[in-house]
């Protein structure tokens, strides 16, 4: 399979990675990557930056830096937000719309975990936002959910669900994944839908990096065609961009 975007990457402006942008940018070309988004933690994530970093997310040339990495990698300026209780996001509709790129995710530091039918009603309220999406690692057993119900969401409200190769990842603390992911897969496969796969790389040598991924859409036979990670045109499609 021959993935040539990452789609959900961080930089030490979200508190808790390794690199700078400009660093991670670096690696996304080195390893031949034809799209790397930045997508920073939102500012309800303890340690992340302030919503004035997403509000002048304007002044990041993105063309600039195409250019300065030899003009064959592209680069998105997003967001992965964290999802608050009833269904609420960290930063306003007016920030969102500026972005490249919006991912929201369930952390534990900004909202506790419920019960399925609660974390699930909850992830169906962000779906219905215009501005989300991705909706990031669904597959973290601490928040479990109807996956059923989230792949008809996803395809009601036009989302893509994300299969995240952190997740997967032995050193991930989230619990579970495989499982998840697995049943996740062959909803998508049963309904038609688009997954997209994020390293979520917090350091520059994770960028690009889906080996884990790789090895659960073997294992499910899961269709090229539905993978947006194959084709930098059909996800800017999928973005309306």
């Amino acid at each position: 399979m021959n993935h040539v975007l990452d789609t959900h990457a961080h930089t030490i402006v979200s508190g808790h990675a390794y690199n700078t942008m400009t660093e991670m940018m670096q690696a996304a070309v080195d390893k031949g990557l034809e799209l790397l988004c930045i997508t920073d933690h939102a500012p309800d994530m303890p340690g992340s930056t302030h919503l004035y970093y997403f509000t002048n997310s304007n002044m990041v040339d993105r063309e600039h830096f195409r250019q300065k990495f030899g003009g064959k990698t592209r680069f998105l300026f997003g967001v992965e937000l964290n999802i608050l209780e009833g269904g609420k996001v960290d930063l306003p509709d007016s920030v969102l719309n500026m972005l490249d790129i919006v991912i929201a995710s369930m952390h534990l530091p900004c909202i506790k975990s419920g019960t399925i039918e609660e974390n699930t009603r909850t992830y169906l309220k962000v779906m219905e936002n215009p501005y989300v999406n991705i909706i990031g690692h669904p597959d973290d057993g601490r928040y479990p959910v109807d996956m059923k119900a989230m792949v008809e969401g996803a395809r009601k409200y036009d989302k893509i669900l994300e299969l995240n190769n952190h997740s997967l990842d032995p050193r991930c603390t989230r619990s579970g994944a495989k499982e998840i992911d697995l049943k996740m897969l062959e909803l998508c496969k049963e309904y038609g839908q688009p997954i997209v796969v994020g390293s979520d790389a917090h350091i520059e040598t994770e960028v690009g990096a889906h080996e884990h991924a790789y090895e659960l859409l073997k294992q499910v036979n899961f269709p090229d065609e539905l993978v947006l990670n194959t084709s930098v045109e059909r996800l800017m499609k999928h973005l309306k961009k």
